[in-house]
């Protein structure tokens, strides 16, 4: 495999990943209550969305195709958090800080370690940044 198709194999990979955060904001703005707390994640899923635009486009711009949702195992593991998630705001606040810190910026860290050109190394970066923001404004919120 050409190392081209595996800086797009990887920003797919995380692409995928973000697809999964935007559909688990959905969830936890679906059973958030508080007006307030509801834009904050609505705020935050504005700049997930924004966040797999820019991978899309770095995929695009590698002559790749980009993936177009979270795929079969993100999918079910979906359907699994929807199901398990509480009702709880206190929960729903961890369950989000939990996600982005886990996924949206220890395992893109990871991705970002692999053998990305260097534009495509600077969007991930800016992907994990906004990650970065978003785990500190929740960590807020616990407080």
């Amino acid at each position: 495999m050409k190392n081209e198709e595996i800086v797009i194999e990887e920003l797919n990979t995380l692409l995928r990943g973000t697809y999964m955060g935007i559909r688990a904001l959905e969830h936890h703005i679906q059973k958030l209550d508080n007006p307030e707390l509801k834009q904050s994640f609505q705020s935050m899923q504005q700049e997930v969305k924004q966040n797999a635009q820019k991978l899309a486009e770095r995929i695009q711009d590698l002559d790749g195709v980009p993936a177009d949702n979270e795929g079969v195992s993100g999918r079910i593991h979906s359907v699994m958090h929807n199901m398990m998630l509480s009702d709880n705001t206190k929960d729903i606040i961890e369950d989000a800080f939990k996600g982005v810190d886990n996924y949206g910026i220890h395992y893109s860290e990871e991705v970002a370690k692999g053998d990305l050109d260097p534009e495509s190394k600077r969007v991930v970066e800016e992907v994990i940044n906004s990650n970065r923001r978003h785990a500190e404004e929740l960590r807020q919120l616990f407080h």
